[in-house]
């Protein structure tokens, strides 16, 4: 792989340049304003990062992930960058394709997530159980809908994956001008695609991120060959992509602790016990210990000494940014070290691997899953959340089954088909034409997700009550 393809400024729909426009904006920084003006980012806001429908100005949601994983990624890119360019590591880099990588990873922090379903994570599950309980229960003409779909048409279904669903969001869902949606760059669409990988490919391979998850559906097999292509990435990860994961494991990692801690479900000297338990005590008697515990007790001990109000507070935030600036650093160091497997398409590690920051991030995420999304509150979202999500696909993929087909549909289901986005209609009808009955019948499913994933947690919430007589 090289960079002058990697940095690949054509879009899916071309257009001719004009040259006196007085438009100086690189391609890329075009494709910023895109997104910030969009109201799938836009609705990042009231989606779920951790703490579902909090109503604490405080606790972080999608959007203002988002936001923090935008920032970390483009100074990822500045110091790669800038240490290409120092090193002599490829003497065709320079500093206008240094810019570009800073902007393109920008602008992937905050689109990673724009597919992502309501209620988190843990919508995506709940997606991929109904259709594996349910695709052989539904007929179409009398059978059963899993015999009338493709194997790789099943598979999209019971791989559901929002990082796959975020480039159908912004290559086509974002009905702006066509049916093309945001019509961003291939340089960053080809960043975002984390598993360059189909459905029927998904492999648990230990030490093998690239074939962890699904990387793209059936519907948008054209549009991923083409972004390979004109890349060059011909079925390997780019680059850039490993830089975008670290940037969202550093955010995560460190908001997750501090908003559990915000919420109460968590203390600093408790995360100081789970610390010590799983890194390595703090020194004593002038004795070195593990420096990530000595700094949080430092910092801890300052927050006390100077009658903090929020001594734990103080000492978590001021903390994070400390975690933050050494994993930065590590991540820069790991993808110059592995540059030559990376740009080979070789390398198949997320860049903490062998780093001084790994241990840390991982007992980060433990304590995490043990505290926070282990806790009764967030259980309880989640039953909620298992009971919206199946109540409105029962409910929408029963009224799409014999949409835009000639079996006259009840009045129930055509009302409920009314209730879906003229866009995302629109969308279905372009893609559609002249294609097989089942390839019909497995995009009006899609057709379905979509419309569900673009629900904010508020909206899903509130449309199942109304439909279920609530209120």
């Amino acid at each position: 792989m090289n960079w002058k393809e990697l940095l690949c400024e054509e879009r899916i729909r071309q257009f001719s340049k004009s040259t006196t426009s007085g438009d100086l904006r690189t391609e890329f920084e075009k494709d910023y304003h895109r997104i910030v003006g969009s109201a799938a980012f836009r609705r990042l806001q009231d989606k779920t990062q951790v703490f579902p429908l909090d109503k604490s100005d405080y606790i972080r949601t999608r959007l203002t992930h988002s936001l923090e994983v935008s920032s970390f990624a483009k100074s990822l890119g500045q110091s790669v960058g800038q240490r290409i360019i120092d090193a002599g590591t490829d003497p065709d880099f320079d500093h206008r394709q240094k810019e570009d990588i800073c902007n393109i990873l920008q602008c992937a922090g905050l689109i990673h997530d724009i597919g992502n379903p309501p209620f988190g994570h843990y919508g995506e599950g709940v997606i991929q159980e109904w259709f594996k309980n349910n695709l052989s229960r539904l007929t179409y003409h009398g059978m059963p809908l899993n015999e009338v779909l493709s194997e790789w048409q099943q598979a999209d279904f019971y791989h559901f994956e929002g990082n796959t669903q975020a480039l159908r969001v912004v290559s086509k869902l974002h009905y702006l001008v066509d049916e093309h949606g945001m019509n961003l760059t291939k340089a960053l669409l080809g960043t975002i695609i984390k598993y360059p990988v189909a459905s029927t490919e998904v492999k648990s391979i230990p030490g093998d991120i690239r074939c962890k998850k699904m990387g793209y559906f059936y519907a948008d097999k054209d549009i991923f060959e083409d972004i390979q292509k004109s890349t060059g990435t011909n079925g390997h990860r780019h680059p850039l992509t490993y830089l975008l994961e670290a940037a969202d494991d550093i955010a995560y990692k460190t908001a997750d602790i501090e908003d559990a801690i915000k919420k109460g479900k968590l203390t600093v000297k408790i995360l100081i016990e789970e610390l010590e338990q799983r890194i390595g005590p703090a020194g004593s008697d002038g004795e070195p210990g593990n420096r990530f515990v000595e700094e949080l007790i430092r910092k801890y001990d300052k927050a006390v000494g100077i009658n903090h109000m929020h001594p734990d507070m103080y000492a978590i935030q001021n903390w994070s940014v400390y975690i933050q600036g050494k994993a930065l650093y590590a991540v820069s160091d790991s993808f110059m070290e592995h540059y030559d497997k990376i740009m080979q398409g070789e390398y198949n590690n997320d860049l903490f691997v062998g780093t001084g920051v790994n241990t840390i991030m991982d007992a980060l995420g433990e304590i995490a899953y043990k505290y926070v999304f282990s806790s009764r509150p967030i259980y309880k979202l989640e039953i909620a959340a298992d009971t919206i999500f199946n109540s409105l696909l029962d409910k929408f993929i029963e009224a799409a089954i014999y949409y835009d087909t000639d079996v006259a549909m009840s009045p129930l289901h055509e009302r409920l088909m009314d209730l879906i986005s003229r866009d995302y209609k629109k969308i279905y009808e372009v893609y559609s034409k002249e294609r097989s009955d089942n390839t019909k019948l497995y995009l009006r499913l899609l057709l379905v997700t979509d419309y569900i994933c673009g629900m904010t947690d508020s909206y899903a919430k509130n449309l199942y009550q109304e439909l279920s007589g609530i209120q």
